[in-house]
């Protein structure tokens, strides 16, 4: 394999990406649930921008964008994400503008600053086979806290998007009527999501925005979040 523009790269690496193609993730991802993913996720936090990013062997893309238009790609080594994929965990920077090259790569706190990007957390993204695609992120041009609660709201989302990955993968493994039954479920699922949407929309007009965003809001989306993730889990083709 050629030599990476990333200076930390796992050891599973080439694997990985093999899993990546296997499962044309890029492809999958265009399909519009993924957007209604994204858009909940920077509403949850309210937050400008969520992306969903794969992480390739010398770029990164982002196939879903929420508040970063424009922004498809850019090379690996440039790329907050892809620190999450080589330390295999979420990560979370509470004011980018404060790290230093032992926590992110030069490349990418460059980018970040001359961007004005200041806070960033990401939650890893699975592939059906458990390997590690990219990440569910949420960003901010001011810095920012971020509680285990916040954290863990951001990693249940980065789940829900994962089976859902998998869900439409199992779908296209039955082409004909398992597409059509994909179709369809997808266009529930949105509808699922835009409701939960609108439920955040309604909390923060009642109880105003807050940083950190408070545990009994949360407490009341991690229940709708959990209904989705029965909704996915019971899925059968």
């Amino acid at each position: 394999m050629a030599a990476y523009p990333y200076p930390d790269v796992p050891a599973d690496d080439a694997d990985r990406l093999r899993s990546v193609r296997a499962f044309e993730v890029l492809q999958t991802l265009t399909e519009p649930v993924f957007d209604e993913f994204v858009a909940l996720t920077a509403r949850i936090f309210n937050l400008p921008i969520s992306l969903i990013s794969v992480v390739e062997e010398k770029e990164v893309f982002y196939p879903t964008n929420y508040g970063l238009p424009g922004h498809q790609r850019q090379p690996r080594a440039e790329a907050i994400c892809s620190t999450a994929i080589a330390r295999a965990q979420a990560v979370v920077y509470h004011d980018v503008g404060l790290e230093d090259e032992s926590s992110i790569p030069e490349a990418a706190l460059q980018v970040a600053r001359r961007h004005a990007l200041r806070f960033y957390a990401g939650a890893l993204l699975y592939l059906p086979d458990q390997r590690t695609l990219g990440t569910l992120c949420i960003v901010d041009r001011q810095p920012r806290t971020f509680t285990p609660v916040e954290q863990h709201i951001l990693d249940l989302l980065a789940a829900l998007v994962s089976q859902t990955i998998a869900v439409r993968h199992v779908c296209y493994l039955h082409s004909g009527p398992g597409e059509e039954k994909w179709s369809r479920f997808s266009a529930e699922l949105q509808e699922e999501i835009q409701a939960l949407n609108a439920l955040v929309r309604y909390l923060f007009a009642r109880h105003g925005s807050q940083v950190p965003v408070p545990a009994d809001f949360l407490n009341q989306v991690e229940h709708r979040l959990r209904d989705l993730h029965a909704i996915l889990r019971d899925f059968r083709v």
